[in-house]
């Protein structure tokens, strides 16, 4: 008796080690990472979608997320994190232009190796390369700069959507006959200011297809290019015709996607990043709302100008680098998009192979789907040239506000590139 009873605690013992053990190795095997995301609500909605599916089949893996604010405030909290090797594991940023300025080579991770990359389109890899290197997976499909306008009113006024511009701006005087805003503007948030002559893009390589090579070595020039003038132009052009809602120097992107989707103004310049909003915030209306490219001068020269989606990255400094690659595997993947899809509205085709578009895809999206299929498509400025001056959202909104003149304005921006340029140790200044 006394020998079992010695025993059985000793037994007891021995199972409590060993189960103490146990639960040390899962703990220790357990992968807690973390991950920066701007605060836009469908960035959240997208990260938070596609965490919880990974989790489900990693349950050894939590990733804590947390949000940043947008626009400069928030570049500079990304900046300053890589420099002083505080990034998270994962982070979500811009591609294009705004990624040279991260110095990739020297803070991210090449993903040109891994075998998940072949299945990203080229021409994402594009606009997330530096050196040899290519270090991103697209977070989003292709976006798209151009005009969505209200199908109801065009309907109400027996409109067609314009070829050229003569045409979007004779819509425009019958809109404004009809005691509508023919064009919403919103530069109370003044980056929205940009749209209309960023999404020119495509007209302007047209006519000058060597503009971005040129544009980066410093031999082409805004002013001295008038294709390029253009933009600055039609802002002039809308604002002199008295096309613009009364608001437009107080309102607000939110303001400019209500107004849209009531009816309280027809056309609304704009990045087709705004649909999973629209979608949201005007479920009744979001089918009333098309989207058309920007029209150029001959209807020939008239085609899309893309934004490619930001993308998401892994710094040098994670220590969870090989999970962090199993996670960007998993974003660029068929299973990832429809992740997104079930997340989000659907903005755009994806660019990961083997990805579909569900059969509810919206009006606006239905609209400019062809852009793509007939090849009538070219990336923005942005993504072809490392160079984006910060004034040009200034000088924008003066232009379209009728307080300064399209050729001054070109003129500074060059002025303002030229800087940019030096900044960025490029030749040719």
């Amino acid at each position: 008796m006394t020998t079992i009873k010695t025993r059985r605690p000793f037994a007891a013992l021995v199972a409590g080690l060993l189960a103490m053990t146990s639960m040390s190795e899962a703990a220790m095997a357990q992968t807690s990472m973390t991950m920066l995301v701007d605060n836009a609500s469908h960035t959240i909605a997208i990260s938070e979608a596609l965490v919880t599916a990974f989790q489900s089949k990693h349950p050894d893996v939590t990733i804590d997320i947390e949000a940043r604010p947008g626009g400069g405030e928030g570049d500079n909290i990304v900046k300053t994190r890589l420099a002083t090797g505080q990034m998270t594991d994962i982070f979500w940023y811009n591609s294009g232009s705004l990624l040279q300025a991260l110095a990739p080579e020297k803070t991210l991770v090449d993903l040109s190796a891994e075998p998940f990359m072949e299945g990203v389109a080229d021409s994402f890899k594009q606009v997330v390369s530096a050196g040899k290197g290519v270090y991103g997976v697209p977070t989003r499909p292709a976006e798209a700069g151009g005009i969505f306008y209200n199908r109801k009113i065009y309907e109400q006024l027996g409109l067609s959507v314009p070829k050229t511009w003569a045409e979007f701006m004779a819509n425009n005087a019958k809109i404004k006959a009809a005691g509508i805003p023919a064009v919403i503007q919103t530069y109370g948030e003044p980056w929205t200011s940009q749209v209309l002559l960023l999404a020119d893009y495509y007209n302007l390589q047209k006519q000058v297809p060597d503009f971005a090579k040129n544009y980066t070595a410093g031999t082409a020039k805004f002013a001295s290019t008038p294709a390029a003038v253009r933009g600055f132009e039609y802002l002039k052009e809308i604002s002199d015709g008295g096309f613009l809602n009364e608001d437009f120097g107080a309102a607000r992107y939110e303001d400019g996607l209500r107004m849209l989707a009531e009816g309280k103004g027809a056309h609304y310049p704009m990045i087709t990043f705004a649909i999973p909003a629209l979608s949201d915030g005007y479920p009744d209306q979001i089918n009333d709302i098309g989207f058309f490219a920007l029209p150029a001068a001959k209807a020939e020269d008239t085609g899309l100008t893309v934004w490619m989606p930001a993308g998401f990255y892994i710094p040098k400094t994670s220590s969870n680098i090989d999970m962090a690659k199993e996670f960007l595997a998993f974003v660029a993947s068929p299973e990832g998009c429809e992740v997104q899809s079930k997340a989000v509205a659907v903005n755009g085709p994806y660019l990961i192979k083997g990805c579909v578009l569900p059969d509810n895809v919206v009006q606006s999206v239905s609209d400019l789907l062809p852009y793509f299929e007939n090849g009538n498509n070219a990336p923005a400025l942005e993504f072809l040239s490392p160079i984006k001056g910060p004034i040009l959202e200034q000088l924008t909104v003066e232009v379209g506000s009728g307080i300064r003149q399209p050729a001054d304005a070109a003129a500074l921006y060059d002025e303002d590139v030229r800087k940019q340029a030096l900044q960025l140790g490029l030749p040719g200044r």
